[in-house]
């Protein structure tokens, strides 16, 4: 009788900071033999909503390719057999990680992606998954050179 994996969900949204929490994911994955589920958000611009980007960043295509070129380059890294599930969510990506938290074992972010400041710590996503995923979290920071 074996148990489950461990099942880590790991956000990406193309910034170097989800870059790194990728890799930091893959890594995990590789030394724990878990399980990785790369996860894309995406939502149609709202506009009624005056702080909303008023162009349509081509949804759920642009979305995938996105993922798929995320996932491609850290298996590159890599080079090993690790499969990786990709999800790519209809919604907010603060909702989306949260309902992917719901049945993981650990949540691996970024802390800023595309938006917000370029001083802040943490971006508006990743300080509401710390303080609302159901599962751990590990907040990966791109290496400063």
């Amino acid at each position: 009788m074996g148990t489950e994996p461990e099942r880590v969900v790991v956000g990406v949204d193309g910034s170097p900071d989800s870059e790194e929490a990728l890799t930091w994911a893959l890594r995990y994955a590789l030394t724990n033999d878990a399980e990785v589920t790369a996860l894309v958000a995406w939502a149609p611009p709202d506009y009624h909503d005056p702080q909303a980007p008023k162009v349509d960043r081509g949804g759920e295509e642009n979305a995938t390719r996105q993922l798929t070129r995320a996932v491609t380059e850290a298996l590159s890294r890599f080079g090993s057999d690790l499969e990786i599930d990709r999800r790519v969510a209809r919604g907010s990506a603060t909702r989306s990680l949260l309902e992917a938290s719901a049945d993981a074992d650990l949540l691996v972010l970024g802390s800023r992606g595309h938006g917000g400041f370029p001083g802040a710590l943490l971006g508006s996503v990743t300080q509401h998954c710390v303080h609302h995923a159901a599962c751990p979290v590990v907040v990966v920071r791109e290496p400063v050179e």
